[in-house]
């Protein structure tokens, strides 16, 4: 009976840290953002990437995702609800299988690679439903926005990373969330 408890507290903790999470990337998507004649940029993605780091591929992919759509659809974007929650679910996946199970000995490179291969999907996948929903000319003229925002989400998740690691906040947090 004692291990169906812990395991019932691991659980609710990973299920709790990741609607943490899932808060958080909503937050500085939704707050933190910059408007634009296309749109709008934000720094939501740092804490996609900081969610790979702390949940792993099997929970952050849905934290990025509910978090992301969250914005969208709050900020009057509901056309955006459902293409984000795929884009993103499927930008944190891609970085936390390439961290976790393609370059697991090298947890920089890990980090680097997938990020910069789950970046390259987001930008290719919100260009081609601009396409879809409007037209080439639009999805092509917001290709230099999505690749600021992501390359500043992964420059400043980056930079968390490093300030957790050292403080052995990481650390922490994967064990308590297990």
């Amino acid at each position: 009976m004692k291990e169906n408890t812990k395991n019932a507290r691991i659980n609710v903790r990973a299920i709790t840290f990741t609607a943490v999470m899932a808060a958080l990337v909503f937050v500085f998507t939704y707050t933190f953002k910059i408007p634009f004649v296309n749109g709008y940029t934000h720094i939501g993605d740092s804490m996609i990437f900081l969610a790979v780091v702390f949940l792993g591929w099997k929970k952050a992919p849905l934290a990025a995702g509910i978090g992301a759509a969250l914005a969208d659809l709050i900020g009057g974007y509901s056309a955006w609800v459902a293409p984000t929650f795929i884009i993103k679910f499927i930008m944190a996946l891609i970085c936390a299988l390439i961290m976790e199970k393609v370059i697991k000995n090298n947890k920089v490179a890990g980090y680097i690679v997938g990020a910069v291969l789950g970046g390259v999907w987001q930008i290719v996948a919100y260009t081609v439903v601009k396409i879809f929903l409007f037209d080439k000319a639009y999805a092509f003229s917001s290709l230099p926005t999505l690749a600021i925002q992501t390359v500043v989400g992964v420059v400043v998740a980056a930079v968390f990373i490093v300030v957790f690691d050292k403080t052995k906040v990481t650390a922490k947090l994967k064990k308590m969330v297990g």
